[in-house]
């Protein structure tokens, strides 16, 4: 059963607020990922866990305000609320286990790197920051 949607209407707009596409049906998930098929297109698995509320939220946003290699496109899926997109999007993650809070960055449609909780709830926002930024770094080719 999904959590009620008052209850993560927050933890949704902390990432919208910054340029997310919040994702809630499997078909705006297979649309996103179309356009995803150009490009460099970041993915947020979000959730109501402590390390996605202290870590996960607050990296990711300290990883976008001090990059010039911002990902063309900003997708998000709320575990535990959006079971049906969450479900659609963890097929694009191939083999993966699920994992959320997590991390996905695509790039012209292929998976090219990944951050799954483990690599989230041990460290502190400016380290999963600093991992996403080097990401987008190695991964982002419009200076080029």
């Amino acid at each position: 059963m999904p959590y009620p949607p008052q209850m993560v209407k927050a933890f949704k707009e902390e990432l919208t607020e910054i340029g997310f596409t919040d994702l809630v049906t499997a078909e705006a998930v297979d649309s996103a990922m179309k356009k995803a098929a150009t490009g460099v297109t970041l993915v947020a698995i979000n959730s109501v866990s402590g390390c996605a509320a202290a870590i996960a939220r607050p990296g990711v946003r300290l990883a976008l305000e001090n990059t010039d290699h911002r990902p063309d496109q900003l997708l998000t899926v709320f575990a535990g609320q959006d079971l049906e997109a969450t479900e659609r999007m963890r097929s694009y993650l191939q083999d993966l286990p699920p994992s959320d809070p997590s991390f996905a960055l695509f790039k012209d449609g292929e998976l090219v790197y990944f951050m799954p909780r483990y690599r989230i709830e041990s460290r502190d926002a400016n380290a999963v920051a600093a991992d996403l930024h080097n990401a987008f770094d190695e991964f982002d080719e419009f200076d080029e």
